[in-house]
């Protein structure tokens, strides 16, 4: 089989759950953000993995997401999303029994006209100019919007993945304000708001990539391992060289393994002789240039001929691919590409 295996740990991404929920005292409720496909891992089988573990609250990014959400946990549990009430969305919203996050008057008047006493929340912009309502826009539509009883008010942190910046204390001052006495649910930490400590916590936090094994929850368990299967495996000779371009030549007699990954599986061209693959603990450089469907791997060193090589695994996790070429974990997550074959271990 050529395909690649992407393993998820669900069990290690429950642990990373409740860890998180830990962090709050008990009259906060730890939700979970399962946007974006469940970080790359398929929606359904995390939503229905952190129900099991104890969340009671899921975010998706659009109502388009949260179909497969719901159908995995059922009818009950509540559905956030964070891109609010767009245009076309009132039915999707009403049959999957989602809940916007209302994020100008537009949406609001939007959601009130096409599906008055269905829940909703708010989002307000603190200060990142992203999503939300700003001040002034709020203070303007504050008391028609709180006289419908939305279940949620929400902003988000810019800079929480940085404790000492200025900024979060300033946002957190701007939703004190615009928020204190409301009598709503709010919510203003996502993962790194929840390492920034109480104050930020309020009635509901809503960890994301924390959940899957990144940064900054440095106490996370490992989620995924990316293992690709080795195709063929060739000797080298010192002069030769090795794919597109001729852009590396073997300084010594070197064995390779060809492997079925490339960038059409999410594998960052950027990668392109900077790489490491492992064979178990031992580290095989990728050589030469990220193609479309393969790498090249020096396996001189490895024991034996493998037969995969991960990628992501105990030696190197998300966030450590994403320092070699200068991204984030995140990036590299939500970027794992279709073709590979997702296998569920744990929390059946």
């Amino acid at each position: 089989m050529a395909q690649a295996q992407l393993h998820i740990d669900l069990t290690a991404l429950q642990a990373n759950w409740r860890a998180l929920d830990a962090l709050s005292s008990a009259q906060v409720q730890t939700a979970a953000t399962v946007k974006a496909n469940g970080y790359g891992l398929g929606a359904g089988h995390v939503a229905h993995a952190l129900a099991r573990a104890g969340a009671r609250r899921f975010f998706v990014a659009v109502a388009e997401e949260g179909v497969a959400v719901r159908a995995a946990i059922g009818p009950e549990l509540p559905i956030h999303v964070y891109g609010g009430h767009m245009n076309g969305d009132a039915r999707l919203i009403s049959e999957a029994r989602l809940s916007p996050m209302l994020n100008s008057a537009e949406q609001l008047t939007r959601h009130f006209e096409a599906l008055p006493g269905h829940p909703f929340g708010i989002q307000l912009d603190t200060g990142m100019n992203r999503l939300g309502m700003e001040p002034a826009e709020w203070q303007a539509v504050a008391e028609i919007a709180l006289s419908q009883r939305p279940d949620l008010i929400m902003s988000h942190l810019a800079c929480a993945d940085d404790p000492g910046h200025p900024m979060n204390a300033r946002q957190l001052a701007v939703f004190r304000a615009l928020t204190e006495g409301c009598g709503v649910a709010r919510s203003l930490s996502a993962t790194g708001g929840v390492l920034l400590g109480p104050e930020y916590h309020f009635d509901m936090t809503r960890p994301g990539i924390g959940l899957y094994g990144g940064a900054p929850f440095s106490r996370a368990r490992p989620v995924v391992r990316l293992a690709i299967p080795v195709i063929q495996i060739r000797d080298v000779a010192a002069g030769e060289t090795v794919g597109y371009s001729n852009t590396f030549t073997a300084p010594r007699d070197m064995r390779l393994a060809t492997i079925a990954a490339g960038y059409a599986d999410g594998i960052h061209r950027a990668l392109s002789g900077k790489a490491t693959l492992w064979a178990g603990d031992t580290a095989c450089p990728l050589v030469g240039r990220v193609s479309m469907d393969l790498l090249t791997i020096d396996v001189t060193d490895a024991p034996g001929d493998p037969d995969t090589l991960d990628l992501l695994g105990p030696e190197q996790g998300v966030d450590d691919l994403a320092d070699v070429i200068g991204t984030i974990g995140y990036e590299v997550l939500t970027g794992l590409g279709q073709r590979y074959a997702r296998r569920y271990h744990g929390a059946a």
